[in-house]
């Protein structure tokens, strides 16, 4: 006998709803290339891989690769981009899942696109999704419907070319006359040739942006594309008002009775409103917009075709993403020019050691990321007429002069000649910045204090009696200074406070405008071209007002503290300090018209001197000697892996880079050489909660060193590791960066 069961009564009208079993849809797959294989979006480095789904045959038509799309994955739905179609799965028919639904209907990866991120992702350890992440900004259904109807017709795009060829001529006779190897550029950009360029800026106020701008024009009147990437959003101003001044006109709403946006130039940056970001990346991607110029996520931007690449200021740390796999502005853009015979080009007023290693001959082809590259630099003769009149106050200098101030911050050679220039005009004074900074230095020649081992920065850690390295963490037992021989060190602490009332007993009665991030007022955009005191960081410099279209110059210039930067601990600190000193000089007038720029304190020979004759290859060249002697980039190829011990040590045994791997030595012309440098503790990051600081405790930090040849079997080897480590769930943080900007 079966007994019922039980069932709880209920008044009438109030008893559960009962829910009617219904019948699962039919679907039929479409009949030509069913199989969706799509990258979703989840960011775990062993989930890597496409995922196969159905396509239903009423979404044929929609889902074509690069369009965004949304499924189920295992519990929950994720969105992600149809990377290619095709005809059969290596998953059984039972496993496999339809697509549910396709968002929009736009490409918003092309194909191209598509073969660059997934280079880009072997080239830096990544995956795929780590990269669409990034480089594709977040969906906003409603600017879709509009931008289905702003298509530039092809007789709109010819006339816009040919006026572009017309300007081009014009540019070309201002800038092609001053370089040395410019016409190089010029014939690859307009005959549609390919190849990679070292560019040095001449000084002057703008006169990178008039470089830029002719560069640009080339390449549009080619039917290029072109994709710039620049150090801040105030360089990205620069430049579009430099290209707005020759008649370019910036996306957005222009005609009023044109429905739509249109334009010639794209702007993609992190601060704009999300729906005017993804209004530019549609503009780019449909093909409307052959322009494009941001910060650091614009080095993905969907362009098509062998486009001009640009990257300003390459020593920049902007240029380093923050986010997994962590690639680097310009060696993605190198990488993207090589894949599809682009051209590329590294522009900026300091140059880097990599720049100068690429125009050795010998290096060429060793790193997927970097080759062979032209040099082209100013003319002596151009840059003679550009300068100011640089000079270096340091102590021996100021003996010369017999000035009786030595030793303090501002002489009183330099409030003489900063009292002279303001009597026509503004002067700006650049000062470090804001904050402070604590270094180890010898106590007898005040040169900063180095690793024998490594030549890294010492520091003397809190709660430890003896200084260590910051790169491979070896003692620095019985230290002895190099250059003096001198045994003893002090603790140097640099700071900027105070600088606005020490000023105004030196200056009387002068205007001051002070302009710093950390200041209340902040960054101060531009000022009047009348006499006042500007006193600004590095970056932070304010635009000189002039009339028309041009650009205003100041009529004094003065570096304050340049001993500061021989304290500085990273691997590129001099070329850091010479690119932030070219910078403000830039700003200053030329020796023609009186300018003058004072590099006050002292300061390394080598980077004073590449300033006063504005030749940062004198650096650089001296950089790589430096960095072959003991092994740094870009002499050999650097990666940073850091986490928990056990895990870092885990990987690094893994790769085969400890003791007994393959790769434990590091062969250089001065003998092997360990390849791992460390791991160093380092603290937890500043965003990490209460919870998370206990499995933080042992957090360690280790540089690994190969040859260039080998840089993408590392990548493959670090990123192999790390999906191990993810898949089999063991515990601790695991990160890695190739090609970091420090080894701090």
């Amino acid at each position: 006998m079966t007994i019922p069961d039980a069932e709880q009564p209920a008044f009438d009208g109030l008893e559960p709803k009962r829910k009617r079993k219904r019948a699962p849809a039919k679907r039929q797959r479409a009949a030509h290339l069913p199989i969706a294989r799509v990258v979703l979006d989840v960011q775990a480095t062993h989930l890597g891989q496409t995922f196969d789904y159905l396509v239903q045959d009423n979404q044929d038509a929609q889902a074509v690769p690069g369009t965004l799309v949304r499924v189920r994955f295992g519990n929950r739905r994720v969105n992600g981009i149809i990377w290619e179609r095709a005809q059969h799965s290596d998953t059984p028919d039972s496993s496999l899942r339809y697509l549910e639904r396709v968002l929009g209907g736009e490409i918003l990866v092309p194909a191209r696109l598509r073969d660059d991120i997934t280079l880009i992702a072997q080239a830096y350890g990544g995956t795929r999704a780590n990269i669409v992440r990034l480089a594709v900004p977040p969906r906003v259904a409603w600017v879709e419907k509009q931008q289905r109807h702003a298509a530039v017709s092809d007789d709109d795009a010819v006339i816009r070319q040919a006026w572009f060829a017309s300007r081009r001529d014009e540019l070309g006779t201002e800038v092609l006359q001053d370089y040395e190897n410019l016409h190089l550029l010029g014939h690859a950009l307009t005959s549609g040739g390919k190849g990679a360029f070292v560019v040095d800026a001449m000084p002057g106020a703008g006169h990178w942006a008039a470089l830029f701008a002719w560069m640009t024009v080339c390449a549009l009147a080619a039917g290029r594309g072109v994709v710039a990437v620049m150090p801040s959003m105030r360089a990205v101003d620069d430049a579009v008002r430099q290209l707005q001044s020759q008649g370019l006109r910036v996306f957005g709403p222009h005609d009023p009775q044109h429905d739509g946006y249109t334009g010639d130039i794209a702007v993609l940056g992190a601060s704009m409103a999300p729906a005017e970001r993804y209004r530019a990346y549609l503009a780019v991607a449909g093909g409307q917009v052959r322009c494009v110029i941001g910060t650091r996520a614009a080095m993905y931007a969907p362009m098509d075709g062998d486009a001009l690449f640009v990257i300003v200021d390459d020593t920049a740390y902007q240029q380093a993403d923050g986010m997994m796999p962590y690639a680097n502005a310009r060696g993605v853009l190198r990488l993207r020019a090589q894949a599809h015979a682009g051209v590329f080009v590294a522009l900026g007023n300091a140059r880097s050691p990599l720049s100068q290693w690429e125009t050795d001959g010998r290096h060429t082809g060793q790193s997927p990321v970097s080759g062979y590259s032209t040099s082209i630099q100013p003319l002596p003769v151009a840059v003679k007429n550009q300068l100011p009149w640089v000079r270096w106050l340091n102590r021996q200098e100021l003996a010369r002069l017999a000035d009786p101030s030595i030793g303090t911050r501002v002489p009183h050679t330099a409030v003489t000649v900063l009292s002279r220039a303001l009597k026509t005009g503004p002067v700006l004074l650049s000062i470090p910045q804001d904050g402070i900074a604590q270094t180890l230095s010898c106590a007898a020649c005040h040169r900063q204090a180095r690793c024998a081992r490594c030549t890294g920065p010492l520091e003397m850690a809190q709660g430890v009696s003896q200084p260590r390295c910051r790169w491979c963490a070896a003692a620095a037992v019985n230290w002895v200074c190099p250059h003096c021989h001198g045994d003893r060190m002090r603790v140097v602490r640099v700071g900027a406070a105070g600088t606005v009332q020490e000023l105004h007993g030196l200056f009387r009665n002068v205007p001051m405008v002070v302009s710093s991030p950390h200041q209340p007022q902040g960054v101060v955009t531009d000022i009047a071209n009348a006499p006042m005191l500007v006193i600004a960081t590095p970056g932070a410099e304010p635009r000189v007002r002039a009339r028309g279209d041009g650009v205003g110059q100041y009529q004094a210039v003065a570096i304050l503290d340049a001993w500061t930067s021989l304290y500085a601990p990273g691997v590129d600190a001099r070329v850091d300090a010479l690119d932030s000193w070219m910078r403000v000089v830039q700003w200053c007038a030329p020796r023609s018209a009186g300018g003058q720029a004072l590099l006050i304190g002292e300061a390394d020979p080598q980077v004073a001197q590449s300033l006063m004759t504005w030749n940062a290859r004198l650096l650089a060249v001296k950089e790589l000697e430096e960095r072959a002697q003991t092994g740094l980039p870009p002499v050999v190829t650097a990666a940073c892996v850091w986490g928990a011990r056990p895990a870092v040590r885990a990987m690094l045994q893994g790769a085969g880079l400890l003791a007994g791997g393959d790769w434990a030595l590091l062969d250089t012309a001065f003998g092997p050489m360990p390849a791992v440098l460390g791991p160093v503790p380092i603290p937890p990051p500043r965003t990490v909660d209460a919870r998370e600081l206990e499995t933080m405790a042992d957090r360690v930090k280790a540089v690994v060193r190969v040859p260039p040849s080998r840089r993408a079997e590392l990548a493959e080897r670090l990123h192999r590791e790390s999906a191990r480590h993810v898949a089999s769930r063991e515990p601790g943080e695991l990160r890695f960066q190739l090609d970091p900007k420090d080894l701090i």
